[in-house]
């Protein structure tokens, strides 16, 4: 009988209901139509008469075939096939096999399996211990299976960590007090004149539901000099944590920055490269941030500074530097067991409809925006880039914040998309610059907050 992989129905139930139809259809078929056939069987009849050629199968020298073969064992739930499965896990090398035999122990459902799972806890590949942790968990009731789940609470794996924190959210993890869509009245539309870990005492927890910000650069510009670089990732670090703190469960922070170049101080010395998106990455990660994107702002070759010269005279191998053309918007979320629907659902459906994001929208992680300047700034977000982050990341009436304010431009897109907007700038004269900004775009300049740290205080503490 000559396979194609239009295969119709009435064969595909024949396969399932005719043990000998089964048997001669795979015993002519490539590799490739065994899988495809495999795939198609869908729900296994209580009568199936198949086992045994699955069983067959599941030992093939094709790691496709094992994987389909053992799926479609799994779908029975028949305690006669445990050893079947154990002797699998035990026998077998590759990872994605064990572990859909590890699977299939635990979709059998019989407390007959849990010796064997609490064995297979012990593994050294985590992806069968996750697998026999879900068939566990069918049982978590059982104080003693539920005790025993818990000691993985602080397992080296991330996932495995991931899994029991979600599975038992009300022993482990601190619940939300406060509400998802709202936020501090105190903050909405206020710029305060302050240092940013200062102003950020006075404001309460998970008050904030999106960071958008471009840190200073270390030592690039008269207003972000520190006496090493060190101190300047630890400052940092201690702002972060303050906008993990006060981010709302489960929403956005998200960080735009790029390595720089600190020229040589002679011409015995080199210029020093400072990669500082992936020292801060670890920083992030370990204060309780969890990494979701990588976005890359593409600027025009002409905007950036020319590295390329000297190579491009000599071209002499080890000396290239090419021109950096390129910024990290680096997307990340606040831990958390609740997924992005949860916090979707927050809304009201008419909140969540008219905050849709329509027309164009940037389907790449490459995203190719001009610089923009200012005639106060030196370094400014394009509001294009604004924008983007705006839409893609907030709701309608949703309170973002940029911890360094700068000329006030993520302020503007808050506002011309709805939103709410907070920000702090120690910089006087790019506090006044953030007023200008605001009061010339927009009407209505009594709904804006201007503050000193102390006017901040005051007004909060009343």
């Amino acid at each position: 009988m000559k396979m194609t992989q239009k295969i119709d129905t009435n064969e595909v139930e024949l396969c399932k209901s005719n043990k000998i139809f089964f048997t001669n259809y795979i015993s002519t078929a490539k590799n490739k139509e065994i899988i495809f056939i495999l795939k198609k069987l869908g729900k296994l009849p209580s009568n199936f008469e198949g086992t045994s050629l699955l069983k067959e199968l599941a030992l093939s020298d094709n790691k496709a075939i094992k994987l389909e073969a053992i799926k479609n064992l799994a779908k029975l739930s028949n305690i006669d096939l445990l050893s079947f499965f154990i002797d699998v896990v035990k026998n077998e090398n590759n990872s994605e096999v064990r572990r859909e035999a590890t699977s299939a122990i635990g979709r059998i459902r019989s407390e007959e399996t849990i010796p064997q799972l609490e064995k297979l806890l012990s593994d050294y590949d985590p992806n069968v211990i996750l697998q026999a942790i879900r068939g566990l968990l069918v049982f978590k009731k059982n104080e003693n299976i539920k005790k025993k789940l818990l000691s993985f609470k602080n397992h080296p794996n991330e996932i495995i960590q991931q899994v029991i924190n979600t599975e038992f959210e009300e022993t482990l993890i601190k619940k939300s007090k406060t509400d998802h869509t709202s936020s501090p009245e105190i903050l909405h539309n206020t710029v305060v004149n302050g240092d940013v870990l200062e102003v950020l005492k006075y404001v309460s927890d998970e008050s904030i539901h999106l960071t958008f910000t471009s840190p200073p650069y270390y030592n690039a510009r008269d207003y972000s000099i520190y006496k090493s670089y060190d101190e300047y990732l630890q400052f940092l670090e201690k702002v972060f944590k303050e906008v993990h703190r006060i981010t709302k469960e489960g929403r956005f922070f998200i960080l735009n920055t790029s390595p720089i170049i600190i020229p040589r101080v002679g011409r015995s010395y080199s210029s020093k490269r400072y990669p500082i998106p992936y020292d801060l990455h670890p920083l992030l990660i370990k204060m309780g941030w969890e990494f979701i994107d990588d976005i890359v702002w593409a600027k025009p070759e002409a905007s950036a500074k020319n590295r390329v010269s000297g190579f491009n005279q000599h071209r002499k191998p080890l000396a290239y530097k090419p021109n950096c053309t390129t910024e990290s918007v680096m997307v990340y979320r606040k831990r958390t067991t609740k997924l992005i629907d949860w916090n979707i659902k927050q809304y009201d459906d008419e909140i969540v409809e008219k905050s849709k994001v329509l027309g164009d929208f940037e389907t790449s992680n490459l995203w190719k925006i001009d610089p923009v300047f200012d005639k106060v700034h030196s370094a400014v977000f394009p509001k294009q880039l604004c924008d983007n982050i705006v839409r893609y990341y907030s709701f309608i009436g949703d309170l973002v914040f940029d911890p360094f304010g700068g000329s006030g431009t993520l302020g503007k897109s808050a506002l011309s998309h709805q939103r709410l907007f907070f920000t702090t700038e120690k910089n006087h004269e790019y506090f006044e610059r953030i007023q200008e900004n605001i009061k010339k775009n927009f009407l209505e300049e009594n709904k804006y907050q201007f503050y000193t740290l102390e006017e901040f205080k005051n007004k909060g503490n009343k």
